[in-house]
């Protein structure tokens, strides 16, 4: 299988307003792909699009949206066919972390990340799979995390979350083997984006911070290879541990990322 011609692609990217999905679209355009871009702050949406357009002369559709909202999948899907657009790739980025003990984490707060980060993540993949199958030459890529290779004590419902993200992305890469579907989950380290501000430690504290670009650039040239991984891990740091935490004992693994965490 050759590189993705990506100027036959329509790319759904969502959280595209910053970080790794601003990323994301502008190196998408840069190959050719038009996109629509989903994120809740339009104006943000709006001037990206603009940027992009002047640059690479692509079409870009912009559809603000809360995706933690229960049925935004659904509205999502009927609101880009109203407009005439087939999604042929999709990146489901959309997401967020909070950090501290789990007993004082509010409430509201862990079902809200739970809904944005497993359940909408699910709802947008069923709701565009078959037009990413009619396709057959695209990607569906699913933003995961470090933390979903091992629990993470303090950020305990994050990591079970992003573990879900890898799992079914995983299955998805065997399910959809046999298609011109490429499946990948791109779990990234800590990166220099807004997803700090609200996780509630700045990146810079915590070492190792990747740009958003390289992660990008990571996850391009892996789909562009002729036998892709279910998976990959950005930053060369990154892949040391995860690649350790599936050699040591478990208990040993799990005193290491705490650690690790308190260090940060």
């Amino acid at each position: 299988m050759t590189a993705v011609d990506y100027r036959t692609q329509t790319t759904l990217v969502t959280g595209a307003s910053s970080g790794i999905g601003a990323e994301l679209a502008r190196q998408l355009a840069a190959r050719g792909s038009a996109l629509v871009l989903v994120a809740r702050r339009a104006e943000l949406l709006e001037a990206l699009a603009r940027e992009i357009r002047d640059a690479h002369g692509v079409r870009v559709d912009v559809v603000p949206a809360d995706l933690g909202a229960l049925g935004a999948a659904d509205r999502l899907a009927a609101e880009v066919a109203a407009r005439g657009v087939r999604v042929t790739s999709l990146v489901n980025n959309a997401g967020f972390g909070l950090q501290g003990p789990f007993r004082d984490t509010d409430a509201q707060a862990l079902r809200d990340m739970v809904q944005l980060d497993v359940a909408a993540l699910t709802d947008l993949t069923r709701v565009f799979i078959d037009q990413l199958l009619d396709a057959g030459t695209g990607v569906l890529v699913n933003v995961a995390s470090i933390a979903a290779y091992l629990p993470t004590p303090g950020s305990a419902v994050y990591g079970a979350a992003k573990a879900y993200v890898l799992h079914l992305t995983e299955a998805l890469w065997i399910e959809y083997a046999h298609t011109g579907l490429r499946v990948l989950a791109l779990s990234p380290g800590i990166t220099r984006t807004e997803f700090f501000d609200r996780y509630g430690t700045p990146a810079a504290s915590l070492g190792g911070v990747q740009d958003p670009a390289a992660v990008v650039g990571t996850m391009l040239r892996v789909l562009d290879r002729s036998s892709r991984p279910a998976g990959v891990v950005t930053g060369w740091r990154n892949r040391l541990l995860t690649s350790a935490t599936r050699v040591i004992p478990r208990g040993a693994a799990l005193r290491l990322t705490a650690a690790v965490l308190r260090a940060g």
